[in-house]
């Protein structure tokens, strides 16, 4: 007992089968555990995908030979009027872990024989997710259902937390939460990808962990959450909502255990480029060196990823630094002095639209500059750049607002339906081209001028050619537009 709360551990074939704690912090047992789902919580949300992801970790640390896997933690309020441990964190593990249990045959299970409450979530989750899991386990022999059945029984545990005081159990669920936030999607990529790093030794470990905590962890946050994942989804033509703990696996990549052939390309394609940098080759031949990441392929799982998130930052700092004298690619661009002024950096409907040019370079900065481009490589990307710029900002100059749902349809394609114009998905076609300059002859042809009856009234501006005398800066995007000949009367 410390605080009023006991803390302990337990096994889950113990909680779920035998219905008892197994371990406690004074070392003794707790019997007799009734497990309930009062009314106050939340419907069981999992779908067939968490449940499949959550057989595939505990194959995984099956595999692995640990002997004891924790998977979570379960807070526990003891009612004891009415004699249960009512479940305030942890339910959707928990009965999750039940329906495997059941599909492997083991039972009873007193906790399932309760009635939940009736909604549309637990009434299509529990069956489905019960019916997805029990067609995974029937593909495996009796042999392997035996020993995956007493490795979830023996070796997967819960940290247990149990108090009989209810507002202290939800101010210990409200500070595991609020301790949660910070546990943003990178920092969650970055526990997965350390334990895939078996083959590094201690010194090498602490190398890349102290590579990744340097970064500033704001930007770094913001390099997956609004850059990395939307590319993604944009690319290959969805909707990005929103990169949470449900959907990270998109970054979760190729383990060293996968051998598809796939992943056998990837991995022998990741493992050649890194081999070759890290030789004398390139400075021997003068040669760039390799670039082992795209945007649009998997990642390899481990310390490639880590390398994966350092090459990104890297480069989006140097796209969104537009310093004359710092960084490879964007250097005292005028559309850029332009865009970083403070009155195109304010508000949701700037900062949208700058996050898709800052984006689209980002993507072909990835698809066609080397790591060290050189004048030619610079003359293409100045020219995609203008490309780029025309495409983002009009949709900022045709809306008098721009939200996500604007933006997202936009980019779909979908806002040709009102009539706008240079609606299509600019993402996929810079993936499609295979060089800047079949690039560049497609946007030619696709990037349209916009004409004054569809630019917003929010965007006219008499003074549109209005420059700052002492920094020689144009106060209006638009400006840009009517340079380049992508606005007519």
């Amino acid at each position: 007992m410390a605080n009023g709360l006991i803390l302990g551990i337990v096994k889950i074939g113990d909680l779920l089968l035998n219905n008892h704690i197994t371990q406690t912090g004074n070392g003794q047992d707790i019997s007799d555990i009734k497990l309930q789902i009062p009314e106050y919580q939340r419907p069981y949300k999992w779908t067939a995908k968490n449940a499949n992801q959550l057989l595939d970790d505990i194959l995984y640390a099956k595999s692995e030979n640990k002997e004891a896997y924790r998977v979570g933690t379960l807070i526990l309020h003891e009612d004891k009027e009415r004699g249960c441990y009512n479940i305030v964190d942890g339910q959707q593990r928990t009965i999750t872990f039940s329906l495997l249990l059941k599909a492997l045959g083991a039972g009873p299970i007193a906790f399932l024989s309760q009635q939940l409450t009736m909604n549309p979530y637990n009434l299509h989750n529990v069956s489905n997710n019960y019916r997805a899991v029990v067609r995974r386990i029937n593909n495996l022999t009796q042999m392997a259902k035996d020993d995956l059945l007493a490795f979830i029984e023996h070796n997967c545990e819960l940290i247990v937390v149990i108090t009989d005081d209810l507002s202290e159990a939800f101010q210990f669920f409200d500070s595991q939460n609020v301790r949660g936030k910070k546990l943003y999607p990178h920092d969650l990529l970055k526990a997965y990808h350390l334990r895939e790093m078996t083959d590094l030794d201690v010194e090498q470990t602490e190398k890349v962990v102290k590579t990744w905590e340097d970064m500033d962890q704001k930007a770094l946050s913001a390099l997956f959450t609004d850059y990395l994942y939307r590319l993604k989804e944009w690319i290959r033509g969805n909707k990005a909502i929103e990169l949470d703990e449900h959907n990270i696996d998109l970054f979760k990549g190729i383990t060293g255990s996968d051998n598809y052939p796939y992943a056998q390309y990837y991995k022998g394609a990741f493992s050649y480029a890194d081999r070759l940098n890290h030789s004398s080759i390139p400075f021997v031949t003068g040669l760039h060196k390799l670039s082992p990441f795209q945007l649009d392929t998997p990642i390899v799982a481990g310390k490639p990823f880590f390398d994966y998130a350092k090459h990104y930052f890297d480069i989006l700092t140097d796209i969104q630094n537009n310093d004359k004298y710092e960084g490879y690619l964007i250097n005292d661009n005028e559309i850029v002095k332009t865009l970083d002024l403070r009155a195109y950096r304010n508000g949701v409907g700037n900062r949208i639209t700058r996050l898709l040019f800052d984006t689209a370079i980002l993507l072909y900065a990835d698809r066609f500059c080397p790591e060290k481009p050189v004048k030619e490589d610079l003359d293409l990307l100045n020219q995609y750049v203008v490309y780029a710029f025309v495409w983002a900002y009009s949709l900022r100059a045709q809306y008098t607002n721009v939200g996500w749902l604007t933006a997202q349809n936009y980019i779909m394609g979908m806002a040709t339906k009102e009539g706008i114009v240079n609606s299509f998905n600019l993402y996929r076609t810079i993936t499609e081209a295979d060089s800047p300059m079949t690039l560049l002859s497609t946007l030619a042809d696709r990037i349209l001028p916009l004409s004054a009856d569809r630019i917003a009234a929010n965007a006219k501006q008499e003074t549109i050619d209005e420059v700052d005398e002492e920094t020689g800066i144009y106060q209006n995007y638009l400006h840009y537009f009517d340079v380049n000949g992508f606005r007519r009367a």
